[in-house]
């Protein structure tokens, strides 16, 4: 990560933060904004990735957390942490695509583990994955995540998740120990 930037700070989201949150997760997934990145999705999915509402009811939601990061003022990435009992669950993760590559991710990645733990005694967290996304389910799996063989159908025809472009999408199951 680049030491010459502001230090990261990390909080939990707001209602007022509900727009620039958005507008963050769209850069990174979808459009021709996203392939600054390498997270982008533009190659198999259209349409949103998230909407106003969707953020709001993680925001809301007394067993969820929307962790922001902010970098000089700047929110720079975020993910949602879910209560379920014994595990975390990890999703909406979004870095901003102009700092994909400078190891924000590990350190964000790293952060959601540590508050699980801390936070509800969490002992594994679980994120699905779109499983076509072989590069970023790889990254996943260096940071310690396993995939288990376990898959969800793709809401198709659900226009809130986004326009596929292909047939064959599904969310895999990642877990990872934090014990």
């Amino acid at each position: 990560m680049d030491t010459t930037a502001g230090r990261l700070v990390y909080r939990d989201a707001t209602d007022t933060d509900v727009d620039g949150i958005v507008a963050l997760i769209e850069s990174a997934y979808r459009g021709d904004s996203s392939r600054a990145g390498w997270t982008t999705e533009a190659d198999i999915l259209q349409g949103q990735r998230t909407d106003p509402q969707g953020v709001r009811d993680v925001v809301k939601s007394p067993d969820s957390r929307l962790l922001t990061v902010e970098r000089d003022g700047r929110i720079v990435a975020c993910c949602q942490l879910e209560h379920r009992g014994k595990h975390a669950y990890f999703g909406m993760f979004a870095v901003s695509p102009a700092l994909q590559g400078e190891g924000l991710g590990r350190t964000i990645i790293a952060e959601a583990e540590r508050q699980a733990r801390e936070t509800w005694a969490a002992t594994e967290m679980h994120m699905t994955v779109i499983s076509v996304r072989e590069d970023l389910i790889a990254w996943y799996e260096r940071r310690g995540y396993r995939r288990t063989g376990k898959m969800t159908p793709f809401p198709y025809g659900d226009e809130r998740f986004g326009l596929p472009l292909r047939d064959d999408l599904r969310f895999e199951l990642l877990v990872k120990p934090l014990v």
